[in-house]
C-alpha cells in the first residue's frame, strides 16, 4: 500500500539502512527457516514493492533453492528475505514497527506449541533496586531509530 512518509530503519550497528514507500501486509511467519534466521518463535516480515539501501550494504545466505536472507555483516541483525516473489522487510528492524505490523500468520505447521500462550505468562514489573540500578548504567551502542547522516557519531559520549 502506497504511504505518504518514507518508512525507514536499518541494523542494530546502523551500518546498513533500508527505506520503502510501498510495503505490503505483515506476516508472522511459523516456518523453521525463519525460526531459525531470527533467532526466535517466528520471522516477523512485511513486503516491500520499493525497498532498497539508503548505506551500505547486507551480506546473503542462500537458505534455500527458492530465498535469500539479508542480514548486516558487522553486527547480525536480520534485514530481510527475498525470492522470485520480491523482498520482504524485517519488522523489527524498521524505525517505526507499529507502522507495519503484522496481519497474518503464516505456515502454521511449524508453529512453536507454546507460542499462543506467550500473552499468558506472569509479567515481572518490578525487578528491584538492583535491576533498576544496573539498567541505569546501561549506555546505548545501537543505531538511534532513524536517519543519521553518518555512524557512528563522531561526539558520542
Amino acid at each position: 500500500m502506497p504511504r505518504n512518509e518514507t518508512l525507514t530503519g536499518g541494523c542494530q550497528c546502523g551500518a546498513v539502512r533500508f527505506a520503502t514507500k510501498l510495503v505490503g501486509r505483515g506476516s508472522i511467519c511459523h516456518c523453521r527457516m525463519c525460526q531459525k534466521a531470527f533467532g526466535g518463535f517466528f520471522g516477523p516480515l512485511v513486503t516491500t514493492h520499493d525497498g532498497h539501501w539508503t548505506r551500505g550494504e547486507p551480506k546473503w545466505f542462500q537458505s534455500s533453492n527458492a530465498a535469500r536472507r539479508a542480514f548486516c555483516g558487522e553486527c547480525g541483525t536480520p534485514l530481510a528475505y527475498e525470492t522470485r516473489f520480491g523482498l520482504e522487510l524485517a519488522i523489527g528492524a524498521f524505525d517505526d514497527p507499529e507502522a507495519v505490523a503484522p496481519q497474518i500468520q503464516v505456515n502454521p505447521a511449524d508453529k512453536l506449541g507454546f507460542f499462543d500462550h506467550l500473552a499468558q505468562l506472569p509479567v515481572r514489573d518490578d525487578a528491584g533496586p538492583e535491576w533498576r540500578d544496573f539498567m541505569a548504567g546501561i549506555h546505548s551502542n545501537q543505531h538511534p531509530d532513524h536517519d543519521t547522516a553518518d555512524w557512528p557519531a563522531k561526539n558520542r559520549e
